[in-house]
């Protein structure tokens, strides 16, 4: 078998030359040219058609966000981004993520670091991953997707905030086991709730599907990406800001409420238990990971088993491998009102809606601009 073209892209010397070596181990993948910026780098896009690029982003001339709205525009291939682990990388690296980058890996300690070793199985993994994304059928879905959002009813989903100033400023205090600041009228008795699961593709799913419910949603949404700390705080921020939801990063303790939406922490499984008469809290454990991943979507799922007296709603999205499917299964086998999975056409990648659909545990496959509609369908209209 042919093995795929990798572009790498990096201002440093040093870590072309390492992620070089890295690919040079791995008989499936193969460099096909090297840019040091991101002007290069479009450049030779278009020269080779590589499978996959791998992408810093601070670079001089050209950095590598400018390069990859580019690249998208012009001539989409799948983009790796490599980030730093800082709070600002993540940020930059969200960006990228929601204007067509496929993948990141972060590095451990800075641009120019040995550490680079202790990724290098996740960034050959990822690289394979990416080459087989669906990047050409998913910019097809997002022109179809646009087009739906411009009718009139499908602006009945549009989120609604009103006094966006003051909504701004309280967002700054998230809920703690202790506070109510999270909303200033709680409303902890709801008959619904919707678990979503996600991987790779999911923060460019998830923008997509919350920012199409609105703010009085009357269900509580729980949310599982698999992402690394840092990463899962500046998503939910990023969530909070497109959507009618008020979105947070998930704090052991949290009450659940309508409304709201809450993002499992990287690094720490996130499951839903019954906090006596008072609704339900949120409850964060170091157990372990599942199947290689913390958060896991199946440990957030079958922590809703217990939970027959809500109408449950479970969704899963893009993402690779097959965690969440058994959950799903469960949860459909325990009653779970509604089972959506993501279908092929706008995944990035078709594996864990895959993996429920083959157990035969979904009752709706959509494309991902009609989630929100059908959760919407079946929650119910918010009253006015």
């Amino acid at each position: 078998m042919q093995p795929l073209d990798v572009l790498v892209v990096d201002d440093s010397v040093f870590m072309r030359k390492l992620i070089s070596d890295f690919i040079a181990e791995d008989p499936g993948l193969r460099v096909v040219a090297l840019a040091k910026n991101g002007k290069e780098a479009v450049e030779l896009v278009k020269k080779h058609r590589p499978s996959v690029v791998t992408m810093d982003i601070e670079m001089p001339e050209m950095n590598g966000l400018d390069a990859l709205r580019i690249i998208m525009k012009e001539c989409p291939v799948p983009v790796v981004m490599l980030s730093s682990l800082t709070q600002e990388g993540a940020t930059e690296t969200l960006k990228a993520l929601e204007w067509g980058a496929v993948d990141f890996v972060g590095k451990p300690s800075g641009s120019i670091s040995l550490d680079l070793h202790k990724v290098k199985k996740l960034l050959l993994e990822k690289l394979h991953i990416a080459a087989r994304s669906n990047i050409s059928r998913l910019k097809l879905y997002e022109l179809r997707a646009d087009s739906s959002a411009r009718s009139s009813d499908q602006a009945l989903l549009r989120p609604h905030k009103p006094e966006a100033a003051s909504a701004n400023s309280s967002k700054a205090a998230l809920l703690t086991p202790d506070s109510s600041s999270f909303f200033k009228r709680p409303v902890t008795n709801f008959e619904h709730l919707i678990a979503i699961g996600t991987s790779t593709g999911g923060p460019r799913a998830l923008h997509q599907v919350l920012s199409e419910l609105p703010s009085r949603l009357p269900a509580p949404v729980v949310i599982v990406q698999h992402m690394p700390p840092n990463f899962t705080k500046s998503l939910s921020q990023r969530l909070d800001s497109v959507s009618g939801l008020k979105v947070a990063e998930a704090e052991n303790g949290m009450v659940l409420e309508s409304g709201a939406a809450y993002v499992a922490p990287g690094g720490y499984h996130m499951s839903v238990a019954r906090n006596g008469t008072n609704g339900y809290r949120i409850h964060l454990s170091r157990e372990e990971p599942r199947g290689g991943h913390r958060p896991s979507v199946d440990v957030l799922f079958e922590s809703l088993l217990p939970l027959k007296e809500l109408k449950r709603h479970i969704v899963l999205m893009t993402g690779m491998g097959s965690d969440g499917a058994r959950g799903m299964l469960a949860l459909k086998q325990a009653g779970a009102l509604t089972t959506i999975a993501e279908s092929e056409e706008t995944c990035v990648v078709y594996g864990m809606p895959r993996a429920a659909v083959e157990l035969g545990c979904v009752s709706n496959v959509l494309p991902q601009h009609e989630i929100a509609r059908k959760l919407m369908s079946v929650v119910g209209t918010p009253n006015s």
